[in-house]
C-alpha cells in the first residue's frame, strides 16, 4: 500500500476494484464504514454483487477480465472533461501524453461493449473519483490474477496519477494482501529475481556474497509455475513451507503429476495438508501464537509478534528448522543465529528499507518501511514529495486492453471466476478445522445466475458438474442474482470440490501469476 490503513478514513472517495474487502479484509472494511459515516462516497467494481458491493454508493458489474478497459474508460472521461490534476502531472510524472493518446479510443460506449457496463455509469464513476479532494484506490486479486495482472496494476497507478491522488492522506494505490505476512515474505526476498529489499539478484550479487560469505548464482530463480513445469527435470527436490499447492495452484491435475515426478518432496506445515499427505518428509512447524519474530503487513508496517503458548511436543519454530537443515548441509557459519532478534538484526543489515529498525524501536505499534536510519520515524505514506524512482517522477504506462487467455466458446460457454468466502481462509488448512466456521459453511458451491440456471434446468442446491479443458468437479449449485449472467463463481477452499482443478495455469509473463479469475467452463446437471 502506498498509504496507511488508518488514512483510508480521510478519503472523500474510495474506489474498490477486484476486492471483496468486507469479507476478506474486515478490519480494513471497518475503516471504509467509518469513512462512509463521514460522507465518503464508495465505488465498487466487481463481477459479483458482494457484501462489499452492497455498501457502495455506485456499483459497476463488469465482465471478468475487462479491468484494463474499464480503467482506461474512466481515464478517458477524466481527460476529456479536464478533470485531471495538471500541476501534479506536470511536476510529478512523465509519459502523460502517451497515456492520453492510448486512452483516447476508450470511449464509454466502446468500453461498455467490452465490460457490459452502461456508458453512463462509467462516466458517473469517473466524475465521482476525479472530483474528490482525496480519492483512495483499493484493489486485491481481482486485479492481479490475470495474464494482464501487471498491466491492470499499472492502469490503477495511471488513474491515481492523472488525478493527483498520490502522496497525501486519503489517496494512493493500495493493494490488499491476500494472506498475513505476504508483504513480509516479499520484503525478505521470497521472489525468484530479488534478494531482501527487492534488490536485483544480478545487480547486487557481490553485496550478498560478501554479507553471507558464500557464492551465489547471479541468475534469477524459478517462479512457482516454472518450478512445477520443471519438476522431475531441472527441479529434483521441492521444499514447501506453509503452502498447500495441491489446493491453491491452478490445474491441480498438473500439480499432482509434477509433485509426483520429484525425487524428494518436503513439506513444513502446521497440519497434514493435502500437499503434506503426498510428501516424502513432513516437518512440523508452529503457528504464529507459538513463536517470536516480526510480521510485515499490507500497509508495510513491521510489527513484533510474541509467543503466547509453547509449541506442542515435537513441533519447532520455522527458523530453527531451517537453521538445523543448513547446519546439517555443512554450512553452520551461515546460520549463526540463536534468537529471532539476531535474525532480524541480520535482515536490517542487508535491507535498506529496514535499516533503521530494531526490536526496541518496533515497540508495540511497529514501523512502516522505508525506515532507513535510527532517527527515521518510518513512512506511513509513500511518494509525498517525489516518487521512489531514479529521477523522482512517477511513470505512466500506456496500457492497451487484452483479452483473457481463455474465452467462452460453443463447447465451454460460460466464464468461471474464483475467490474466497468470509468463513474460510485460503485452502482451509486452519479454518476448516474450526468447528464453528465449518458449521457456517462445510462444503463448496458454485454460484449461478437464476436466468442461466433456468435455461439449464438447474435448481438451487442441486449437484452440477463443472467442466473445463483441465478437469471436472461436481459441486452444489447456489442460485443467486448476485453473480453476473454468463459467469459462475466458485470458492477455492474445498479440496473435495477443488475449484483449482478447473482453473487455467496461463500466467502473466512479467510476474508469473496464474489467471485464476477467468476461464471457460461448461455447467451441466451431475
Amino acid at each position: 500500500m502506498t498509504n496507511s490503513i488508518l488514512d483510508i478514513e480521510e478519503a472523500d472517495c474510495i474506489l474498490i476494484i477486484g476486492s471483496n474487502t468486507f469479507e476478506q479484509h474486515p478490519l480494513i472494511a471497518r475503516r471504509i464504514i467509518k469513512a462512509k459515516e463521514n460522507g465518503t462516497k464508495v465505488i465498487v467494481i466487481d463481477p459479483r454483487y458482494t457484501h462489499t458491493a452492497k455498501q457502495a454508493d455506485k456499483y459497476l458489474q463488469l465482465v471478468p477480465g475487462s479491468n484494463t478497459a474499464m480503467l482506461n474508460g474512466i481515464m478517458h472521461v477524466i481527460i476529456k472533461e479536464n478533470l485531471i490534476d495538471e500541476e501534479f502531472i506536470k511536476n510529478r510524472t512523465k509519459n502523460y501524453e502517451e497515456l492520453k493518446k492510448t486512452v483516447e479510443k476508450y470511449t464509454p460506449e466502446y468500453v461498455s461493449k467490452i465490460t457490459h457496463v452502461p456508458a453512463e455509469d462509467i462516466e458517473e464513476v469517473a466524475r465521482m473519483y476525479a472530483s474528490a479532494n482525496a480519492a483512495s484506490l483499493l484493489y486485491c486479486m481481482g486485479i492481479t490474477q490475470f495474464i494482464h495482472g501487471v498491466n491492470n496494476v499499472k492502469s490503477c497507478c495511471n488513474l491515481a496519477m492523472i488525478t493527483g491522488n498520490m502522496g497525501r492522506p486519503g489517496t494512493g494505490v493500495n493493494p490488499l494482501r491476500g494472506q498475513n505476512n505476504v508483504q513480509g515474505a516479499c520484503d525478505m526476498g521470497a521472489l525468484p529475481n530479488v534478494y531482501p529489499g527487492y534488490q536485483n539478484v544480478t545487480a547486487t550479487q557481490e553485496k550478498f556474497q560478501e554479507a553471507w560469505k558464500t557464492d551465489l548464482d547471479p541468475n534469477p530463480g524459478f517462479a512457482i509455475p516454472d518450478m512445477l513445469d520443471e519438476a522431475g527435470k531441472k527441479i529434483k527436490c521441492l521444499y514447501v513451507m506453509g503452502e498447500n499447492p495441491m489446493v491453491s495452484d491452478p490445474d491441480l491435475n498438473h500439480v499432482k503429476h509434477a509433485l509426483g515426478d520429484l525425487d524428494l518432496l518436503i513439506v513444513q506445515d502446521l497440519f497434514l495438508t493435502e500437499t503434506a499427505q503426498i510428501a516424502d518428509v513432513v516437518l512440523p512447524g508452529v503457528s504464529w501464537a507459538e513463536k517470536d519474530g516480526t510480521f510485515s503487513n499490507t500497509e508495510r508496517r513491521v510489527q513484533r509478534v510474541h509467543k503466547a503458548v509453547e509449541p506442542l511436543e515435537g513441533a519447532m519454530v520455522d527458523w530453527e528448522i531451517v537453521k538445523l537443515i543448513g547446519e546439517k548441509m555443512g554450512h553452520p557459519e551461515l546460520f549463526e543465529f540463536n534468537t529471532p532478534e539476531e535474525v532480524f538484526n541480520e535482515i536490517t543489515s542487508v535491507t535498506p528499507q529496514y535499516a533503521g529498525m530494531t526490536y526496541d524501536r518496533l515497540g508495540v505499534d511497529g514501523l512502516h518501511w522505508p525506515c532507513k536510519t535510527p532517527e527515521d520515524p518510518g513512512t506511513p505514506i509513500l511518494h509525498k514529495e517525489k516518487f521512489l524512482t531514479a529521477d523522482g517522477l512517477g511513470v505512466m504506462f500506456p496500457i492497451e486492453y487484452g483479452d483473457p487467455a481463455e474465452l467462452p466458446d460453443a463447447e465451454y460457454p460460460m466464464i468461471l471466476t474464483t475467490g474466497r468466502v468470509i468463513f474460510h481462509y485460503h485452502t482451509g488448512t486452519m479454518t476448516r478445522r474450526s468447528k464453528h466456521l465449518d458449521e457456517e459453511l462445510s462444503e463448496g458451491f458454485i454460484e449461478i445466475h437464476p436466468e442461466d440456471a433456468k435455461e439449464m434446468g438447474i435448481k438451487d442446491k442441486q449437484s452440477v458438474k463443472a467442466t473445463t479443458r483441465r478437469g471436472e468437479v461436481v459441486v452444489k449449485a447456489r442460485i443467486t442474482p448476485n453473480i453476473k449472467r454468463g459467469v459462475v463463481f466458485m470458492p477455492f477452499h474445498f479440496a473435495e470440490a477443488a475449484a483449482n482443478t478447473l482453473t487455467n495455469p496461463a500466467q502473466d509473463p512479467n510476474c508469473k501469476i496464474p489467471e485464476y479469475k477467468v476461464c471457460a467452463v461448461k455447467i451441466e446437471k451431475a
